[in-house]
């Protein structure tokens, strides 16, 4: 089986957890301390996309790979929280053996 899908989902899942960690470790205090809006709505927008490729990847990987759906719904909540996506990214490179 290719596993180009959960490559690139393992890949989003990584771009998504750093675009986490930015928007709140770094442009939320820069809005909020400091009065510079502009990098939430920047770094805000790039997590929005990656957000959403992570949810059409996660399903896209459901169908071709037949994850369970308790599977899924813990990756999806893993999206959700800080850092997890690591967590996530770091699993299907181990399970896959993604290089």
């Amino acid at each position: 089986m290719d596993n180009k899908t959960v490559k690139t989902f393992a890949t989003i899942a990584l771009l998504e957890g750093i675009s986490y960690v930015l928007l709140l470790g770094i442009a939320m205090p820069l809005k909020y301390l400091f009065g510079f809006p502009i990098a939430v709505t920047v770094v805000g927008w790039a997590h929005g996309v990656l957000f959403m490729l992570y949810a059409v990847w996660l399903v896209l990987c459901w169908k071709e790979y037949a994850w369970s759906f308790s599977r899924v719904a813990g990756y999806f909540i893993a999206s959700l929280l800080p850092i997890v996506p690591f967590v996530v990214e770091r699993r299907l490179k181990k399970e896959y053996a993604l290089v």
